[in-house]
């Protein structure tokens, strides 16, 4: 059995790893446009299958960085899920994905989730022509505790952004990334 070293930059992820993530990203990115949600029984199972190949993959090594995967996942969108600025269902998927890629490559696809779901937010803000509020109610939900709650766009529901596609183009261009 060929072992990873549990991958650290540089090194390539096992083709099962993204053959796997790639499936379960589609699916979660097909949901989370049509429903705006992540299920569960995709996210849940995703995790477990992880800590399992970690182990197949990478024995002790491979647990514990899948471990810090997903911890490092909990712990960057579990914040920005208590600030109200992402969905439960986008920490799961995110926290899964750490699960599977460990903390060194999901540090690399959190980056590059972020500036894919930037550009997603400004192209939909200025399709909708609500850009102006974007910016003023982002600025509300970093710079000031007070008006948190009172951060919302006109008609939020409408403004709200699937977030599964930006996780998705990140994280599989992580992939290729050296």
């Amino acid at each position: 059995m060929h072992t990873y070293a549990w991958w650290p930059t540089g090194i390539a992820l096992p083709p099962e790893v993204v053959v796997t993530t790639a499936i379960v990203l589609a699916v979660a990115t097909f949901t989370d446009l049509r429903s705006r949600r992540i299920p569960n029984w995709l996210v849940f199972p995703f995790f477990g299958c992880g800590i399992v190949v970690s182990i197949w993959l990478g024995g002790w090594a491979g647990v514990i960085s899948s471990i810090e995967g997903a911890g490092l996942a909990l712990l960057i969108y579990g914040v920005l899920f208590m600030m109200g600025g992402m969905g439960a269902g986008d920490v799961k998927l995110c926290t899964a994905i750490g699960a599977w890629i460990g903390p060194w490559h999901l540090f690399l696809a959190l980056i590059l989730t972020g500036l894919a779901g930037g550009a997603i937010a400004l192209a939909m803000a200025a399709w909708g022509g609500f850009l102006k509020d974007l910016f003023q109610h982002t600025g509300d939900l970093v710079f000031s505790a007070k008006k948190r709650g009172e951060a919302v766009l006109s008609n939020p529901v409408r403004h709200r952004m699937p977030y599964a596609p930006a996780i998705a183009i990140g994280t599989l261009i992580s992939f290729f990334a050296r």
